[in-house]
Formats: C-alpha cells, sequence, structure tokens
C-alpha cells in the first residue's frame, strides 16, 4: 500500500484558513447558471469588455521586432507609464525603478510579503479582509495577527493595531478602500496610523513595513477623495491591480511601488526582484506590458456603478434590509435578516440570487453583493431580494 501524501505543513496551515471559501466556492459551481439567476457573489464582468481593452490588446499583439514576445520583467516603458500616473494621481514623485510589474494584485501582494517576512515574524491583517490574506501570510512563513475595525464606522482600530504590535511584528497589511465594507480610511487615520508603527519600528530596532492594498482606489464615489498609505509612511508598499478599474480579473498585471522616501531603496529594488523570480517568474506578459500604455487610459463607468450602489442600497433598505452605503469598491455588505449567513444565502439561491456568504470574509450575520452584475440581473433580483427578506422572517 502506497503511503499517504505528506504535503508541506506551511500549505496545511494556509489550507486550514480557507476552508469557509473552499466550501462556497465548491457550493457556487453546483449553483444552476441559468437565464434566470442574479449573480452578485463574485467581482466577475457581466458584461463585454470595454471596447478599448480589446483593441488594446489587438494592437499589441502585433510585433514590432524580435524581441516583443521574449522573456519580460518589468519593461521600462511600461514603468515609465505607471511612475507618470502615479506622479499626477498619487503626487509623489516615483521612479520608474520603484515600479516593479507583477502578474495582478495578488502576486504583488506575495511577492511583498515573500520579501519581507522571516519564518515566525508576525503579520497584521485588518478583519473582515479579502479571502486570501491569511493564507498568503502563513504561505510566505509568517504568523497572521488579525485585528478587527471598528464596528461602528468600519475604520482602522488603532488602538487594537498598536496593542497587536509586538518585537515579532513586521508587517501590516491594509485595504482601502477595503473589501468587504467599502470603507475608505481618511487623512487622518493613515497619519495616526503612520505614527503608531514609527513608534513601534523605533522601540523595537526593526522596520514595520505597511503593505497597502490598493486594488478598488480608483473605484470611489460622491466626490470621496482617496489617499494612499504610502503618502504618510516610508517604509511602505503601494500593491496594486487593473484588474477591478478594468474589469479584468483573468488578465492580470499589477505592481509594486516603493514611495521615494523609503530608506536604501537600492535594496529593496533588488529584493523584490529576486523574489519575483524565486516565487513562479511573478512579471506580467509581454502582452499585457506591451498594452499597459492604452489600458492605463481606461476606465470602467464609475458614475453607472455609483447608480447601481445608489439603486441598491435605497431598494434593499425599503425592502427592510440593513446595509451601509460604501465610499469605494463594488460591494455592499448587508446584515443578513438570518443570524445564519450561509442559510440566508441559501435561502437566496431558491429565489435565484446569488451572493456571498459574510462568514466568508469573517463578517458572520452578513452577506456580500458585488455591484458588477449587470442592470438586467439587478431588476429580477430586487423582487426577489424582497421575497427573500419575507421568508427568511417567517
Amino acid at each position: 500500500m502506497l503511503p499517504s501524501h505528506q504535503f508541506s505543513q506551511r500549505i496545511q496551515g494556509a489550507l486550514s484558513t480557507m476552508q469557509s471559501f473552499l466550501r462556497y466556492f465548491e457550493a457556487y459551481r453546483q449553483y444552476p447558471q441559468t437565464p434566470d439567476i442574479s449573480d452578485f457573489a463574485l467581482g466577475n464582468p457581466h458584461e463585454m469588455p470595454l471596447s478599448g481593452f480589446v483593441e488594446a490588446l489587438q494592437r499589441s499583439s502585433v510585433p514590432h521586432n524580435k524581441d516583443w514576445f521574449a522573456y519580460k520583467i518589468s519593461e521600462q516603458n511600461t514603468r515609465e507609464t505607471v511612475a507618470q500616473t502615479l506622479r499626477v494621481w498619487r503626487g509623489i514623485p516615483f521612479e520608474a525603478d520603484d515600479i516593479h510589474m507583477t502578474n495582478g494584485g495578488f502576486a504583488a501582494i506575495t511577492v511583498a510579503l515573500n520579501t519581507v517576512v522571516n519564518p515566525g515574524d508576525e503579520v497584521i491583517f485588518i478583519s473582515p479582509p479579502w479571502f486570501f490574506y491569511e493564507p498568503l501570510i502563513i504561505s510566505a512563513g509568517g504568523i497572521p495577527i488579525r485585528v478587527k475595525i471598528n464596528a461602528t464606522t468600519f475604520d482602522l482600530d488603532l488602538d487594537a493595531i498598536a496593542a497587536a504590535i509586538t518585537p515579532r511584528t513586521c508587517a501590516i497589511l491594509v485595504n482601502s478602500p477595503n473589501n468587504p465594507t467599502g470603507k475608505i480610511y481618511p487623512p487622518e487615520t493613515l497619519q495616526a496610523l503612520a505614527d503608531v508603527l514609527t513608534t513601534a519600528s523605533q522601540r523595537y530596532s526593526r522596520p514595520i513595513y505597511l503593505l497597502s492594498d490598493e486594488a478598488y482606489s480608483r473605484i470611489v464615489y460622491d466626490g470621496h477623495d482617496f489617499h494612499s498609505a504610502t503618502e504618510y509612511y516610508s517604509n511602505s508598499f503601494l500593491l496594486y491591480t487593473y484588474g477591478k478599474i478594468l474589469l479584468t480579473p483573468g488578465q492580470r498585471i499589477g505592481y509594486i511601488a516603493l514611495p521615494p522616501t523609503m530608506s536604501d531603496r537600492d535594496s529593496m529594488r533588488q529584493a523584490i526582484f529576486g523574489t519575483q523570480v524565486m516565487t513562479g517568474y511573478a512579471f506580467p506578459n509581454a502582452l499585457l506590458q506591451h498594452a499597459l500604455p492604452d489600458l492605463e487610459k481606461l476606465s470602467i463607468d464609475i458614475e453607472h456603478l455609483q447608480e447601481k450602489r445608489n439603486r441598491m442600497v435605497s431598494e434593499l433598505q425599503q425592502i427592510g434590509y440593513e446595509v451601509h452605503v460604501p465610499e469605494g469598491t463594488f460591494y455592499l455588505m448587508p446584515k443578513s435578516p438570518l443570524a445564519d449567513d450561509w442559510a440566508f444565502v441559501e435561502l437566496l439561491v431558491k429565489n435565484n440570487i446569488l451572493c456571498l456568504p459574510g462568514t466568508v470574509v469573517e463578517q458572520p450575520g452578513y452577506f456580500r453583493i458585488s455591484l458588477t452584475a449587470n442592470d438586467q440581473m439587478i431588476d429580477r433580483a430586487l423582487p426577489n431580494f424582497a421575497a427573500a427578506f419575507e421568508q427568511a422572517r417567517r
């Protein structure tokens, strides 16, 4: 008899934190995908992609020279494009060499963690989180330390963060605008966080890195200003993906940007490059890098997303759901009328609606709605949301 598989303990530990997501993903694969289904479960597109996106890929698929599809790292033209955008958009004088192109935001987070985490180091992450922060910390050899947000304001709980820092803390992972709450952390919060990290770094004589996941930073509503944590704290990484603003999560390109205030940037640049190679060559493919100067100019319709947000919030509140108004991202987080959010999501399935249980993002008693659903799905779903609400209250 052959012996059973022996998996890495690190990977087993990471997998153990993904059980809620894996449970839902398996259920999602079994749900009916019929024309009457309204799918609000994930941030997937439900309309055809931007025509400019398709045209940019078509143009970039035509080789200009023999090296067009050769091995690519972070191409200079691509880095210049990103640096110039950040200089204008963020008002920070990023240099091209500060930009490290990655195959999506997922890879940017992975590379950043693997660059700074030593085995046994602690990494703070904010809850409710994106599905994969905890397993990515574990897979990098770190110990994840969960800190809950302020349950009333959805803002960072700075006292709780300060209390969670120990001599073993090497990094904190922050996401703004936050998935799933939609909260944009304001300048005063980011400055206070920077002060906490600076004080702790000095106390423990080691840098505590701030990993700023800014995947949704261009998806903001009501004229809200977005500010990057890199404006306030020198030892920070700006992590970005184009998959959200273009709504093309299957075409993966993003980056890590180092602020010019970071000390000894040359050694950090070299470390990031080495980590990209050692984590599976975490660079975007040639086609997307060639297309990026055109892709940088594109965006999904944020005004229409805001209209969908306004409509959904208003209609759901009229039905009786408790739901706050997100400042950014394309998600809503209504409170479930049943204490068991999994049971309510199953009830929604019976009413031809797919949503994500809040437990999957460490927010039990809630469920998440993705506004990437199209208008026809919303039209069909609103009466069914009302029906499910009444069924839950019987």
